[in-house]
């Protein structure tokens, strides 16, 4: 009977460690994965933005989707003012140019603005919130007061300064107007990252699993990349999320007010603000643009959403 007992507690045992085993094994990201997966609109955003990436990028070169070019013009006057027709899906404008191609570009042009801030956006705000979390006192008392000076300006206005700076002017050989679009953006938005990291990271510094590593001799560099780092990553993926669609906008209304990216190319902004001075003639010519714009914040803002409720330590 003993044995059959001893026999009946391992088995038992060896079940619950097979069951159990799994559950260790997930990590913090698998576990957030899990979770966003079952918040349904922030997977309707992410599905969308994939579905909105591959249209804007891919879609010029099928045949289906890419019959014209966003610069061609159609001179029959027939051909201008459109509203949507079978050949031309959003109309044509005052030039002749259809509209859904034009529209597709801005998408492209705006995704790469967005996310290519973002990246500058990231990298600005670790250096500067790790090197104050991390770099002392005086460090910290230097590139915070930095932090407030850049904060404390109006956005949109110092953007166009900037912008308007970098004018005509070679930033490191770079010349791309597009390009020197995000470096004027990014140059404004890093404060909040900046702010989180240090936060995250003088919260991380006190926590029992740093302590430990601290204890054991483990060198510093390592602590901030094994430990620190990996654990502030979920606010900052959250906010960088958010920021997104904020540098977006700020494009659209950098293009609306003459400031964006150039013509010929079609920005969303230049769209709206080319749509608008015709609007009492074809309203078409406004609404596919900023409809595009409404959509793409809209998306970002959900899986933004869905990002801070999946990585919120709370609710694990």
């Amino acid at each position: 009977m003993a044995t059959s007992s001893a026999q009946t507690t391992a088995a038992v045992s060896g079940l619950l460690q097979e069951e159990l085993a799994p559950r260790r094994e997930r990590g913090l990201w698998s576990d957030a994965w899990r979770r966003l997966m079952k918040n349904r609109l922030a997977m309707f955003g992410l599905f969308a933005l994939i579905i909105i990436a591959f249209v804007a990028f891919v879609g010029p070169h099928l045949p289906v989707l890419g019959r014209y070019g966003p610069n061609d013009q159609n001179y029959d006057p027939a051909m201008k003012q459109l509203g949507p027709t079978g050949s031309h899906w959003f109309g044509t404008d005052q030039l002749g140019r259809d509209m859904w191609a034009r529209t597709l570009e801005g998408l492209r042009i705006s995704l790469q603005i967005g996310v290519g801030t973002q990246v500058i956006v990231l990298v600005i705000g670790l250096l500067v919130g790790a090197g104050a979390a991390l770099g002392g006192k005086l460090s910290d008392n230097l590139l915070m007061r930095m932090t407030d000076i850049t904060y404390a300006f109006p956005d949109l206005l110092f953007i166009i300064l900037i912008r308007a700076a970098l004018t005509d002017r070679d930033i490191f050989f770079v010349t791309n107007q597009k390009v020197l679009i995000i470096i004027a953006i990014a140059m404004v938005n890093w404060t909040t990252v900046a702010r989180l990291v240090r936060g995250q990271m003088l919260s991380l510094a006190e926590r029992d699993f740093v302590l430990a590593a601290r204890a054991l001799g483990a060198p510093r560099w390592r602590i901030v990349m094994q430990h620190m780092l990996p654990n502030a990553l979920g606010p900052v993926i959250v906010a960088i999320t958010f920021g997104i669609p904020v540098a977006i906008f700020a494009e659209a209304a950098l293009s609306f007010i003459g400031f964006g990216v150039p013509p010929p190319a079609a920005s969303l902004g230049t769209l709206v603000a080319i749509g608008y001075s015709t609007i009492q003639r074809n309203v078409w010519n406004v609404i596919p643009a900023a409809g595009a714009v409404a959509v793409l914040m809209l998306c970002f803002t959900f899986l933004g959403d869905g990002l801070r409720d999946a990585l919120d330590p709370r609710t694990r």
